[in-house]
């Protein structure tokens, strides 16, 4: 995503989607399930680049070569982090640092949220676009999660070796971070069997009040 600042040079959104965790709750890589036939993983690239963002990072782990196979078709950039057992602070990291010189911002997302939307992600990098604050934050309902904008000047920040920097800047930033507000109900991530099975349901159920009647 670009846009021009005041100065009329363009600024660049980009994104980083952290796909590489360990999914040890779930038994099996949870970024490969399919929900209406399209991976955890490939729907949050998808998203990502359908609202702009420019470049896309994508960040594995588990069963890394397998997630690249399955966006290997996208416009998008894999980085792989051989760290990620350590944490998810050395996936932000890993995306982070693999941004260019010329991202002014960064959103960053989890694959394992499929409700999350390009239209959610383009409202969140709209709001830095407009009031210039260096950190957006999702909110649903009172709770934080992603999409969450950083802006490059956040950037050494995040790039730090500690576990929790995204919460710390989070909580270090938050007087001057701007909201951007979403229903508590599109908060859902996969980490267990029982999430897949509900989020399925629920995007079953969605399908079904869409389909025509005859």
């Amino acid at each position: 995503m670009r846009a021009g600042n005041d100065g009329g040079e363009p600024r660049a959104i980009g994104g980083v989607v952290l796909a590489a965790g360990a999914s040890s709750r779930m038994g099996s890589n949870k970024i490969l399930l399919r929900l209406g036939g399209v991976t955890l993983l490939r729907r949050a690239v998808d998203a990502a680049l359908v609202a702009g963002l420019d470049p896309v990072v994508v960040v594995l782990g588990r069963e890394a070569e397998l997630a690249r196979a399955e966006i290997s078709d996208l416009p998008c950039r894999s980085v792989e982090n051989p760290d990620f057992a350590s944490g998810i602070h050395t996936s932000l990291r890993a995306g982070i640092g693999a941004l260019p010189p010329a991202s002014s911002a960064a959103v960053v997302l989890l694959a394992d949220m499929p409700f999350v939307t390009a239209p959610m992600i383009w409202a969140v990098a709209q709001r830095h676009l407009r009031v210039g604050h260096s950190l957006v934050l999702s909110d649903y309902a009172g709770v934080q999660a992603p999409p969450t904008l950083y802006a490059r000047s956040l950037f050494p920040e995040l790039l730090e070796a500690d576990s929790g920097c995204g919460k710390k800047i989070v909580a270090r930033h938050a007087a001057e971070a701007a909201r951007v507000e979403w229903p508590a109900e599109v908060l859902a991530d996969v980490d267990r069997p029982e999430d897949y099975e509900r989020v399925r349901a629920e995007l079953e159920a969605k399908k079904a009040e869409c389909a025509p009647t005859s």
